[in-house]
């Protein structure tokens, strides 16, 4: 009996057309309509119902990624994807990933790959050097932001010395309620990670925020004092700097004296806009997260690398060790001095991750990746400059960065929500461009985000010209 599976030939000849449909892909990714179009479970009732006796081709798998799978893939990549945040699956990330997938380490231990846990720490360094960060920061990398506020806030407790990783919380009487701080505009991150350690929603402080939709440092005083008059533990504050909706900027440095004041632990998310700092003129974005505890960034977002990639640095590694490190006997070691990482996180299996932000940062340079971070600020600006000069249009919130927030509001207009609604409904629906929407002070809001690579001035212009003929054609009676 033959061994099952593609024999080398096989294997070598898919993977070469592998290689030229990926690259095709990356040149042609505006070719697609950037939204897929399908129905709900469209894509399920074309696939088998069962899995397959016997082993199949590899040329017939990938026939079928273009006829049964590309038919339901949104494209990120595509020029004119400008809704959340968008990313940008570029070459030497996707090189670095595959190369990654076939090695197929664990990097838990540093002898189960030295390779692996010696290049994440070089890579988060470059980076910490490239945004301006301290050198003492320690780091590692997570999958999404999401995990590292997760361990982040886990950190924060375990540095608060209340002995929970071998109490619990449970039942104690010595210990009052623990409270952290973010701003009403911090991503739900930060109250996923507050539920699942225990402090709870109902003692997840949601702070007001100013005009430009930055944290007010004043209202945070006022809360961590009134918690303390009741008898609740403040724990760790959240500042964001590049929040989701209007990728606003807390004022960090005013935070972090208030942090110092009652002894908190202060994490800054700067997974968005923790890439603008490595653009000069943009490091501003970064002031005062020196004196952070801990900080997130995600190379996944506006650095070119394939999702996913989270940055996580901590000025305190013990405590984010003690939070997690649990070593069974399997995993005992003799190496010496040596950085495990799966010490520093709830996962014990860690891909290889570093490879692809390594091959990125090489092909690009600082240079090159502060070049398509000051075009998109620069292309963001110009539609920015363009909604205030247009008659019918307003723009909601700053434009710090590469996202702008406005709606269509005409004269005698009953209801703006519906029609800026049906505006993003029609212009998604051309499948030129995708955009998004949010809610600013009750008020929807279309949210059109810059940060593809590919994306070029004559696409934002041409969504602009979308939006501006879906708003005549939604006003018309």
């Amino acid at each position: 009996m033959t061994t099952p599976g593609p024999d080398e030939s096989e294997t070598r000849e898919a993977l070469a057309a592998a290689a030229q449909w990926v690259a095709t892909y990356l040149q042609e990714s505006h070719r697609y309509p950037v939204l897929s179009t399908i129905r709900p479970g469209q894509i399920a009732q074309s696939l088998a119902q069962h899995p397959p006796e016997h082993g199949e081709r590899l040329e017939k798998l990938l026939r079928d990624v273009d006829t049964l799978i590309m038919p339901g893939i949104t494209h990120w990549n595509h020029p004119g994807f400008f809704a959340y945040f968008g990313i940008t699956g570029s070459a030497p990330g996707v090189m670095g990933e595959f190369i990654a997938a076939a090695l197929n380490v664990n990097a838990m231990l540093w002898r189960t790959s030295p390779a692996a846990t010696e290049l994440e720490q070089r890579t988060l360094r470059w980076v910490a050097q490239m945004m301006g960060l301290p050198d003492t920061f320690f780091g590692e990398i997570l999958d999404t932001a999401s995990s590292s506020t997760f361990c982040a806030l886990a950190a924060a407790r375990e540095a608060a010395g209340l002995d929970i990783r071998n109490r619990g919380m449970a039942g104690r009487s010595d210990l009052p309620p623990l409270a952290i701080y973010t701003s009403s505009e911090a991503h739900s991150s930060v109250d996923k990670a507050a539920i699942a350690l225990g402090f709870g929603r109902d003692f997840t402080r949601r702070i007001e925020v100013d005009d430009a939709y930055r944290m007010r440092p004043d209202r945070l005083s006022q809360a961590i004092e009134s918690d303390l008059a009741k008898g609740i533990r403040p724990i760790a504050v959240v500042a964001t700097t590049g929040t989701t909706s209007t990728t606003s900027v807390d004022p960090v440095r005013a935070i972090a004296d208030i942090c110092q004041q009652h002894d908190l632990w202060l994490h800054v998310d700067a997974a968005y806009g923790g890439s603008a700092a490595i653009v000069p003129e943009l490091r501003w974005v970064l002031e005062g997260c020196e004196r952070a505890d801990s900080l997130v960034t995600n190379p996944h977002k506006w650095m070119l690398t394939p999702i996913d990639c989270s940055l996580l640095y901590t000025r305190h590694p013990d405590a984010l060790k003690r939070a997690f490190s649990l070593v069974a006997d399997y995993l005992a070691t003799d190496d010496g001095d040596v950085t495990n990482l799966m010490d520093y996180g709830l996962a014990l299996g860690r891909r290889f991750r570093s490879l692809k932000l390594w091959f990125v940062i090489r092909a690009y340079g600082r240079s090159g990746i502060a070049h398509i971070i000051e075009r998109h600020v620069a292309l963001a600006n110009e539609l920015a400059t363009q909604i205030d000069d247009t008659p019918g249009w307003e723009r909601l919130a700053p434009t710090p960065l590469s996202t702008v927030c406005f709606r269509h509001v005409p004269p005698s207009l009953k209801d703006a929500d519906a029609h800026n609604q049906a505006i993003v409904n029609k212009v998604n629906a051309s499948g030129e461009v995708f955009v998004s929407s949010t809610k600013l002070r009750g008020s929807f809001a279309i949210r059109l985000a810059i940060g593809n690579a590919s994306t070029r001035r004559q696409h934002v212009q041409r969504a602009w010209e979308l939006l501006q003929k879906a708003a005549a054609e939604t006003s018309s009676p």
